[in-house]
């Protein structure tokens, strides 16, 4: 399989049902949904996100420089509903500049290391290291989770 930087085929499957189990009630691990509205039809969609816990911040990473999701975000001015479980906060997401995301992708791989190594199978970074995921820094989306 070549190397491309996109989500495996097998993901958007696997998203399906890590989106059923939130709707249920089943936490997964580091897991939420991110509902933000679509930039073209105004649709809520769907996403689901890992979150990263750091200094009493939270903080999502688009795992793939092509995802949708941030262009989302950025069109609905970072306004979204994050969802654990079947708790559901509306948030604003801050996009951080590639300075300030560096710290949080650098401890990305040990924070959460199952997203790292589909990061890694996908292509996105050569190696599960603090060096290979800060050099996403202004390619991958980074944003800070904080109230509306």
């Amino acid at each position: 399989m070549a190397k491309t930087g996109a989500p495996p085929p097998w993901l958007k499957h696997v998203n399906k049902v890590i989106m059923l189990l939130n709707r249920l009630g089943f936490p997964i691990e580091h897991g939420a949904v991110l509902t933000v509205l679509g930039r073209r039809t105004g649709a809520p969609r769907r996403v689901p996100v890992s979150v990263m816990r750091r200094d009493e911040q939270r903080f999502l990473l688009a795992g793939y420089p092509s995802a949708e999701w941030p262009r989302n975000v950025r069109a609905a001015g970072g306004m979204a509903t994050l969802a654990v479980a079947r708790r559901a906060e509306a948030v604003r997401l801050v996009e951080l500049d590639a300075v300030a995301a560096e710290p949080i992708l650098r401890a990305w791989p040990e924070c959460i290391p199952k997203g790292a190594k589909i990061m890694l199978d996908a292509g996105v970074v050569p190696d599960v290291t603090p060096d290979s995921f800060a050099a996403l820094a202004g390619r991958c989306a980074v944003f800070r989770v904080e109230a509306p």
